[in-house]
């Protein structure tokens, strides 16, 4: 309980914002913000308790009875993530008591795994593994019965294995309580409890959006991407393939975390100098379809604005966003921009734009995508994204997944020379860059759309009202000729819940909303190196900013290899064969 401020008068006061306490911790006092729980308090001193089931940010259950500690006074060792911190409390981490009853929740965790860590993709960062390792787990005394387990292997984006699952809740609560999905839930009772999805049917089966957030932050192997490696080897490996790769801008910022690099460092050249080691033939960027992105989406807001069509316009690039609004909100799908995600766009033009121009027949082009995203798994394999003849996109491998093909070739990524991207689809800007950060496909269309209109050179393109974490931020941008234009943009799927809400209560007087699915945007999403938090979705953003203000275009319509592109093959922005190409259609979804 939080200490007595103030009683009287039937008023009773404990907790003022901002007020400080002592409490002391293995006898050392340390100061920490009324409300505050002991984790909270031990970790702003460097203390360390160990934690299973508690995800900052999002949850403090103290279920996993991990992060117990003994206070003096109480009769019971109570869970440091829920117990609160009050002034003059005493509390010890590391106690003979303590250090058994936190060996004993580890064994009884380790007795009901499944144990096959060599083969796990979470092997070496594992949660579960570093706290056994850490509180000197040596054997599993404890051997029984082990609760039912089971692989779901029906989502083309993320498979399940129950075998490996700790009831942690992490997955059931971000799903819940973060993305407002709900796909997952804790059903059973007892021995038999267990996460599962509506009815058992699998994720592939429900309203799950594949957003891949439950890969995040699972400590342990029991949801993870869907693999598509070896398909990719075979690819690489078959003579008669020309193999094509390309990159999300959200990769560059975030693969070199797998090698030891710190968050927010670039290693675009080094990553594209793995590309061509692995065996690829062409390295294109995936930037460079979001500069074209923004010159067609910026085309149809203006349209949608001068001609009166449906608004708001809401981006349609984020694939895990589009299975929402399909499920969830399926009569605002007309808000939606018609265009494709840009990596689906530069598989369509790999397959006819570099096909025609190189002589290369598209039926033996194989196209692999880079992305940060777990859900342009399910995006690749729509039935709508074949607009080029053939599947549009073969493969999309995750960050996490790229970085595993590098280390099985042995590559020594971080001694490689810097690489660099191939023609005709690799010239990028960095309106594209920063697509990878949430309000950055917003900012990228506002510098196009500005200039599109007024004729003028934009001064300032740093539009900062949308940047940021905040989970929706709001704007009025004046552009002479049409007024005002009113922007919103949310990221995570509960935010654009709210958004959507709005629209259907007619309180969204807005003109073009932005909307990633992943919290923080791209750089936060599904497929990007574990673990992800405020902080390191805040640093690989501002890598992506620094690089937007070191390049030499950053305006998506001054890009030379776009402007070729629409002279050599596209002709116009909306026009008949980019509609053909790069645009597509949605699909109303029921809520199971």
């Amino acid at each position: 309980m939080s200490p007595l401020l103030y009683t009287g008068r039937g008023i009773t006061i404990r907790n003022i914002d901002g007020f400080m306490i002592t409490l002391a911790i293995n006898g050392q006092n340390i100061q920490a913000e009324n409300g505050s729980t002991i984790l909270q308090a031990a970790r702003k001193a460097n203390i360390h308790i160990p934690t299973l089931c508690f995800l900052p940010e999002v949850q403090a259950i103290g279920a996993c009875r991990v992060c117990l500690v003994e206070v003096e006074g109480t009769g019971n060792l109570q869970a440091a993530c829920v117990f609160p911190a009050t002034e003059g409390l005493k509390v010890h981490t590391n106690t003979e008591k303590v250090r058994k009853a936190r060996k004993f929740s580890v064994e009884m965790l380790l007795s009901n795994h499944s144990m096959d860590c060599l083969t796990c993709a979470r092997n070496l960062n594992c949660e579960l593994q570093k706290v056994a390792h850490e509180i000197g787990v040596n054997e599993i005394r404890f051997i029984g019965d082990k609760s039912k387990g089971g692989i779901d292997d029906s989502s083309p984006s993320i498979r399940r294995d129950n075998s490996k699952c700790i009831l942690c809740r992490r997955c059931v609560t971000v799903c819940e309580n973060v993305q407002s999905v709900n796909a997952l839930s804790l059903q059973g009772r007892g021995f038999e409890t267990r996460v599962e999805t509506a009815f058992g049917n699998g994720l592939g089966n429900v309203a799950c959006t594949n957003c891949g957030q439950c890969t995040l932050v699972c400590p342990v192997g029991a949801i993870t991407e869907k693999d598509d490696t070896e398909g990719v080897w075979d690819a690489i490996s078959d003579p008669s393939k020309f193999v094509i790769i390309q990159d999300a801008p959200a990769v560059r910022a975030a693969l070199g975390e797998e090698f030891g690099y710190p968050p927010g460092t670039l290693v675009t050249g080094k990553m594209l100098a793995a590309a061509r080691r692995l065996g690829f033939d062409r390295v294109f960027d995936t930037n460079f379809a979001a500069d074209l992105t923004i010159v067609e989406e910026g085309s149809e807001l203006l349209k949608r604005v001068k001609e009166g069509g449906k608004l708001p316009l809401i981006t349609s690039c984020s694939p895990g966003w589009i299975k929402f609004i399909e499920h969830f909100y399926p009569q605002l799908l007309p808000h939606l921009s018609t265009c494709k995600s840009p990596h689906q766009m530069l598989g369509a033009l790999s397959k006819t734009y570099f096909a025609e121009k190189e002589g290369v027949n598209p039926k033996d082009i194989v196209v692999v995508s880079v992305m940060p995203c777990t859900a342009k798994k399910f995006e690749c394999s729509r039935p709508e994204m074949t607009d080029s003849g053939f599947k549009d996109v073969d493969y999309v491998l995750t960050t996490r997944e790229f970085a595993k093909m590098i280390r099985e070739a042995g590559i020594d990524f971080r001694n490689l020379e810097d690489g660099t991207y191939d023609n005709p689809m690799g010239e990028y800007t960095g309106a594209a860059t920063i697509f990878g950060a949430t309000g950055g496909v917003m900012e990228a269309a506002l510098r196009t759309a500005y200039e599109l209109v007024t004729g003028k050179t934009l001064e300032n393109l740093d539009f900062v009202a949308v940047r940021g974490l905040e989970g929706i931020k709001e704007a009025a941008i004046p552009i002479e000729g049409i007024g005002d234009v009113k922007v919103a943009v949310a990221h995570g799927l509960g935010n654009a819940r709210k958004l959507m809400e709005r629209i259907i209560h007619g309180d969204a007087d807005y003109h073009f909303i932005e909307i990633m699915a992943c919290p923080g945007g791209c750089v936060g999403g599904g497929g990007q190196p574990i673990p992800v938090n405020y902080e390191i979705r805040t640093l690989r953003a501002q890598a992506l900013y620094n690089e937007d203000k070191s390049l030499k275009y950053r305006k998506s319509h001054e890009n030379p290899s776009i402007k070729k592109i629409y002279d050599e093959f596209l002709i116009e922005p909306l026009g008949e064969k980019s509609h053909h190409l790069l645009h597509t259609k949605y699909t109303p979804r029921g809520k199971l």
